[in-house]
């Protein structure tokens, strides 16, 4: 049959990227407690395409999804990127996968256990030189109290819960559950699924105690990831979904753009 997407194309222009967007898929992740953990995928999947080709073949960037098994790995998100630029005829590729990841979790005081769900993310880039760029992101709900109102106020102060988005270059594989508790810690409070009462009072007492702008979360995700030898880039916001104002409050850090 005519394969018409590899037919010329005479306006003389490349795509940057061309591909797929958001296909659900099952992938398995790794997980610290269990080992793996099941979950679906969001998946954005890109190639270059050069200026003499009408189009690319959309239907073979499902079919080599295959390649990674449903298990997402390290090795296996690198492979998928050089079979992308091959069977494409490309010189770069790109993946993005996003996936809700589950962590059982227990209330502070009582230990009841809930299910905390994360939003995370894998991206990872191949060049034109094969060399491959793998990034982790994780979206870790937290809880801040803030320290002007604390302050300024005869009883109380404000609080609100908040997002921060972490992502990393390392040089080693990093656990997903060594992000989030880098984040966690650096808040306020975390955030639960199940509180009993007495858990209630334990959180409240401890956001009251431990005030946050998202300045300080930034900077204190920051300053532990530029001690950890393994994190060779990382960024990291902070958004406040404010409880008194009609706006969010928010605050961004980045250890530096990443080396060409």
């Amino acid at each position: 049959m005519k394969d018409v997407q590899s037919q010329r194309d005479t306006r003389n222009i490349p795509i940057d990227k061309v591909g797929i967007k958001n296909l659900r898929y099952p992938v398995t992740v790794r997980d610290r407690r269990e080992g793996r953990q099941a979950t679906v995928a969001i998946i954005n999947m890109y190639v270059d395409l050069p200026h003499q080709y009408k189009g690319t073949h959309m239907s073979r960037f499902v079919e080599m999804l295959h390649l990674l098994k449903s298990e997402v790995s390290l090795k296996r998100f690198a492979t998928l990127l050089e079979q992308m630029k091959k069977h494409l005829d490309a010189a770069s590729a790109h993946i993005e996968m996003t996936f809700p990841y589950f962590i059982e979790k227990q209330a502070p005081v009582s230990k009841a256990p809930g299910l905390m769900d994360y939003t995370c993310r894998i991206m990872g880039s191949s060049n034109a030189r094969d060399e491959v760029d793998l990034i982790s992101e994780v979206n870790v709900p937290i809880s801040s109290v803030c320290p002007c109102s604390k302050a300024i106020s005869d009883a109380g102060a404000h609080n609100q819960r908040g997002e921060v988005k972490l992502q990393t270059r390392f040089k080693r594989f990093i656990w997903l559950e060594d992000m989030i508790e880098l984040v966690e810690a650096c808040a306020s409070c975390d955030v639960f699924s199940v509180l009993k009462r007495v858990d209630e009072k334990r959180v409240t007492e401890q956001s009251y105690n431990n005030p946050k702008f998202v300045e300080d979360v930034v900077r204190d995700v920051a300053s532990r990831l530029m001690q950890d030898d393994n994190i060779i880039w990382f960024s990291v916001s902070a958004e406040n979904f404010e409880s008194i104002h009609n706006h969010s409050a928010y605050a961004h850090i980045t250890s530096g753009p990443w080396p060409v």
